[in-house]
C-alpha cells in the first residue's frame, strides 16, 4: 500500500544525485551502537538518539550493489546518464508498505511522454504515516544567512515517536539526516516546522537547531493532523481523535477556537482561495466546510457526504478555483465544484487503486493528479482531459489544449480520462 504522496517542484532536485557511499570503515563505526538498546534513551557521543541509524536494523552489508537485493541500481548503471533528472522533470516521492517492509520511491514523471518509473527508493525504519517536503538547508553552520543555499529533504512521520528526515538528493541512503521525535508535521517558512502527535501535543521545531521552540496541548486525544495557514503565517488548524478541529494563532495559544465535528477526522485543508475558510473530511464520509471567524457550535458552512467510508484524502486545487478532490476507502475519487458554498459533483472514477489513502496537486501542472492507496500503485489523472470537468470550470481556469482538446486512455475509450500507471 501507498500511504502518502509527495510532490516535489521542477528543478528542485539535483540534476546528478549522489550516491552514498558506506566503506569498511563507515560500516563498522555504525555497527558499534548497540540498537538493541534503542528504547532506553541511549544517544551516541553528540547527543543524538542511536534511532538515527535505526534503519538499517536487520539488513545485510554487502560489498557491492549487484549483491544488495535491495538495490536495483548497478555499480555500472551509477556512472550513466541514466540517473539524470532533468529540470523538466516533475518528482513524486511515494511512502509505500509491502509484506511489512516500508520505503520511500522516488518517483520521475515525465509529462511531456507520458512516462513515470522509479528513480530509486529509500529504506525506512516504520510504517510511514505522513510526508512534507523541507527546503531549508540543514545543518548549517550558525551565523550564515545565504539564501541561495537550500536544502532538498523528505520528513517522513512514522509509528516510531519521530519524524524522520532524508535528503533526497542522495541516492541508496542508509543514513537519516537528522530526527525530530515526533509523527507528522507540516513544514512553513524559513526554518519552522509544526509537528503532531498520537501523545496529542502539537509543537513547533527550528529546523536549524532540531530544537522545540513552543509546545502546546490544547486537545484531549491524539492529533491526526496539522496545517498551516496559507495567508497568516502564524495560524495553525490542527485536528484530533477528541472530535473537534481547533484554530490558533502560535503567538497567542491560549485563544483556541474550537469546532466540534462529532466523529473522528481524518484530514484538514485550508482553503487557498478564502484563507478563512477551512474543510474537514471525516471518517463517516463527511466534508464540513468552516468559517475561521466563527467558532463554538456554529454550524458548517455547508455539510457534503461525499462518500459512503471515510473520506481518507481531501484537496483543494490552488488553480482550479472551487475545485476539490476527495478519495475514500470506498475506492472512489470523485471531483466536486463548490463554488459558492453549493458543492455539485462533476466526476466520479474507480481508477482501480484500491482504497484512497492520497492524492495531490501537482505544483508545476496543475491538472495532473497524484493519486495512490492500498494497491500500492501511484496514478496519474490529467483532469484537464474531462469534458465535465473542463465544462464545469471553464472561465475558472485556463486549460491547455492538447491535440483536440480530448486524450483518451486506449483501455477507457468511453472515458474523457487520461491515466497513467506505474506497475
Amino acid at each position: 500500500m501507498i500511504s502518502a504522496l509527495l510532490w516535489v517542484q521542477k528543478g528542485i532536485v539535483s540534476e546528478t544525485p549522489k550516491k552514498y557511499e558506506l566503506d569498511d570503515n563507515e560500516y563498522e563505526r555504525i555497527t558499534e551502537y548497540n540498537l538493541d538498546q534503542y528504547d532506553d534513551g541511549d544517544v551516541d557521543e553528540s547527543g543524538q538518539p542511536m534511532s538515527i541509524f535505526g534503519n538499517i536494523k536487520g539488513l545485510t552489508y554487502y560489498t557491492s550493489n549487484e549483491e544488495d537485493p535491495y538495490i536495483t541500481i548497478s555499480d555500472e548503471d551509477d556512472e550513466s546518464d541514466d540517473l539524470k533528472i532533468l529540470a523538466t522533470d516533475n518528482v513524486i516521492v511515494a511512502a509505500k508498505t509491502e509484506d511489512e517492509i516500508s520505503q520511500l520511491e522516488i518517483y520521475v514523471y515525465e509529462e511531456a511522454e507520458d512516462n513515470l518509473y522509479v528513480h530509486h527508493d529509500i529504506m525506512l525504519s516504520s510504517f510511514p504515516l505522513c510526508l512534507e517536503l523541507l527546503d531549508f538547508q540543514l545543518n548549517r553552520e550558525e551565523g550564515t544567512n545565504d539564501g541561495n543555499e537550500k536544502g532538498n529533504y523528505v520528513a517522513v512521520g512514522t509509528f516510531n515517536p519521530e519524524i524522520e528526515i532524508w535528503d533526497l538528493d542522495i541516492i541508496d541512503s542508509i543514513e537519516i539526516q537528522n530526527t525530530i521525535p515526533m509523527q507528522s508535521c507540516h513544514y512553513h517558512g524559513i526554518n519552522i516546522t509544526a509537528s503532531s502527535s498520537a501523545d496529542s501535543t502539537v509543537k513547533l521545531w527550528d529546523l536549524q537547531s532540531l530544537k522545540c521552540v513552543n509546545s502546546f496541548k490544547h486537545h484531549k486525544d491524539k492529533v491526526q493532523q496539522v496545517e498551516w495557514n496559507f495567508m497568516e503565517p502564524n495560524t495553525l488548524l490542527t485536528a484530533s481523535f477528541d472530535k473537534t478541529v481547533a484554530a490558533f494563532d502560535s503567538r497567542t495559544p491560549d485563544n483556541v477556537a474550537y469546532w466540534n465535528i462529532g466523529t473522528d477526522p481524518e484530514c484538514i485543508r485550508w482553503d487557498p482561495s478564502t484563507p478563512q475558510y477551512f474543510y474537514v473530511s471525516t471518517e463517516t464520509g463527511l466534508v464540513l466546510n468552516f468559517d475561521m471567524r466563527n467558532s463554538g457550535q456554529v454550524a458548517p458552512i455547508f455539510t457534503l457526504h461525499a462518500h459512503d467510508s471515510a473520506v481518507s484524502s481531501l484537496e483543494i486545487s490552488p488553480s482550479i478555483q472551487g475545485c476539490l478532490v476527495t478519495g475514500s476507502t470506498d475506492k472512489m475519487v470523485k471531483v466536486w465544484d463548490i463554488k459558492n458554498s453549493k458543492p455539485s459533483m462533476v466526476v466520479s472514477r474507480n481508477l482501480e487503486a484500491g482504497k484512497i489513502f492520497s492524492t495531490k496537486f501537482c505544483p508545476d501542472s496543475p491538472f495532473q493528479l497524484a493519486i495512490a492507496g492500498s494497491k500500492g500503485k501511484v496514478f496519474i489523472w490529467d483532469l484537464s482531459c474531462n469534458a465535465g470537468i473542463r465544462n464545469s470550470f471553464k472561465g475558472r481556469t485556463s486549460f491547455p489544449i492538447k491535440n483536440d482538446g480530448i486524450n483518451i486512455d486506449v483501455k477507457k475509450k468511453d472515458e474523457a480520462i487520461y491515466i497513467s500507471e506505474i506497475d
